[in-house]
């Protein structure tokens, strides 16, 4: 958890190395190299890491959905931890979307309605895009970018808190 090195006078690093093979570390370690431009930011995750989350998240989905003393309960909505929430929007034909947000963004509903509505106008209406396969889009990718960043601008203290 916490932050992670992304890039470093703009190069994008990786783990411990530059996209050029240096060390991180060594880099750093020499006065030559010095004044420094370093962006931090939050650990991204791999592929297999977002699929065995997302398949979790469906397991206890399910179950919650099953076990909630609620008749017709939709399952679970929001699981919050100490530094981070998941919300979780599913639509009428079983699509989930999922935002992993800081606890205090607010808003989050109002973006996972947004997703819903960009994955319906560019890729629902896409002839050639098969249900359950990557988007491959631009439109849609330009449109969830947007969306995104209009919820970063909002704040974790932004519009309903």
């Amino acid at each position: 958890v916490g932050h992670a090195v992304l890039a470093i006078n703009g190069a994008e690093v990786n783990g411990r190395f530059t996209a050029d093979g240096k060390d991180v570390l060594e880099f750093l370690a020499n006065p030559a190299n010095y004044p420094v431009s370093i962006r931090f930011g939050r650990h991204r995750l791999s592929s297999n890491e977002k699929l065995m989350l997302a398949s979790m998240f469906h397991s206890l989905f399910a179950i919650g959905s099953q076990l909630s003393p609620e008749v017709g309960s939709s399952g679970i909505e929001m699981l919050e931890t100490d530094t981070f929430k998941l919300h979780c929007f599913q639509t009428l034909t079983g699509i989930k979307f999922m935002v992993l947000a800081d606890p205090r963004q607010t808003g989050i509903d109002a973006l996972l309605r947004k997703i819903y509505e960009i994955y319906s106008d560019f890729a629902l209406k896409n002839p050639f895009y098969s249900l359950e396969m990557p988007i491959r889009c631009e439109l849609f990718d330009q449109n969830l970018k947007l969306a995104l960043e209009v919820a970063e601008k909002a704040g974790p203290f932004g519009p309903g808190s």
